[in-house]
């Protein structure tokens, strides 16, 4: 199945889509551990330059571990992954200096300063010293007054931001965040996200993982749900809401039922514990012409409401539902 691209892809030209070029390309990729665990199961992925991309899935569905390939920390049973055209297995150096990592783990030098922990990861990656780049950093992620502060004595998300800062300090073309706002408050998380667009804006592809649905949804071009070491979807994100959000639409009667008429049979409305409700749920692509038909054999059926409304899936509902073990 053909990948959407970035943003919107109904309002860029045909040629432009063409032309996109993927910046990681993973190709029948596996993993299965020494104890014959299967982590990953045949994963096939794109990702494209200067988009945010979400990847969703439960514990255990092996998110952390497809990073970890992708990144050259942890080898692959079988398959190829490229970045920037580069094979993560030949060309190590080249992939890994494209690229910074946030891990989900706090590894920082706790006596450490700051400004001597983001520089000297700088340094690791062989790029020659910029104070004016470890300044930009800091000071865009809210750390510039902090900078002679010892690790030890930051809070938990500011010692997130420390870990953004060192994975941003070589100036990589793409990143990946693994739970980057784990521990950190809401009014933080936001100005996290503006980050990341502005990163995004900058020519920075952004690849996170998260267990905060709503952090997908407000951030992300294209949504790939991960479960059970296979890629089970990888949408577009408001196409996917359009695809697989459902809609509900509640009707509050005048007097209570005590069971559905035959008439609406062909409807598939549930009536609320007290009667009081009918409630009408339909796909995101349901007509209004579906619509106007029940509230006309409503009226046929005798039965009047005073008040309706209507409600749609977010991106939890439809991620719960994709990962949801089937009866």
């Amino acid at each position: 199945m053909k990948q959407p691209g970035l943003l919107n892809p109904a309002r860029k030209s045909p040629n432009v889509i063409i032309a996109m070029q993927p910046v990681i390309s993973v190709t029948h990729l596996s993993k299965t551990y020494a104890p014959g665990f299967c982590a990953l199961k045949d994963i096939n992925l794109e990702i494209y330059r200067r988009e945010i991309f979400a990847l969703l899935g439960p514990n255990g569905a092996g998110k952390t571990t497809l990073i970890s390939i992708i990144c050259g920390i942890v080898n692959p049973s079988d398959g190829a992954v490229s970045v920037g055209g580069h094979d993560i297995i030949t060309d190590y150096r080249k992939t890994r200096a494209l690229i910074g990592l946030v891990p989900q783990e706090l590894t920082t030098d706790a006596f450490e300063s700051v400004w001597n922990t983001v520089s000297f990861s700088r340094g690791l990656f062989g790029k020659p010293a910029n104070p004016l780049h470890i300044e930009k950093v800091l000071k865009e992620l809210s750390l510039w007054d902090r900078k002679d502060s010892k690790i030890m004595t930051l809070s938990g998300g500011m010692k997130r931001r420390v870990m953004i800062a060192k994975a941003l300090s070589h100036e990589p073309q793409i990143l990946f965040l693994d739970e980057p706002t784990a521990g950190v408050d809401v009014e933080l998380r936001k100005d996290m996200w503006q980050t990341v667009r502005a990163l995004r804006t900058s020519g920075v592809t952004v690849i996170l993982t998260t267990h905060y649905i709503e952090e997908a949804e407000q951030m992300a071009d294209r949504i790939g749900v991960i479960n059970k070491g296979e890629i089970i979807l990888v949408e577009d994100k408001a196409e996917l809401m359009r695809k697989l959000g459902r809609k509900q639409l509640t009707l509050q009667l005048d007097a209570p039922l005590s069971a559905i008429p035959p008439a609406l049979g062909a409807y598939d409305l549930t009536l609320s514990p007290d009667g009081n409700e009918l409630i009408y749920t339909y796909d995101s692509k349901g007509r209004r012409s579906e619509i106007a038909s029940l509230l006309t054999d409503l009226g046929r059926a005798g039965l009047a409401f005073h008040d309706l409304h209507t409600t749609e899936s977010s991106l939890e509902d439809i991620f719960v539902g994709l990962v949801r073990p089937r009866r």
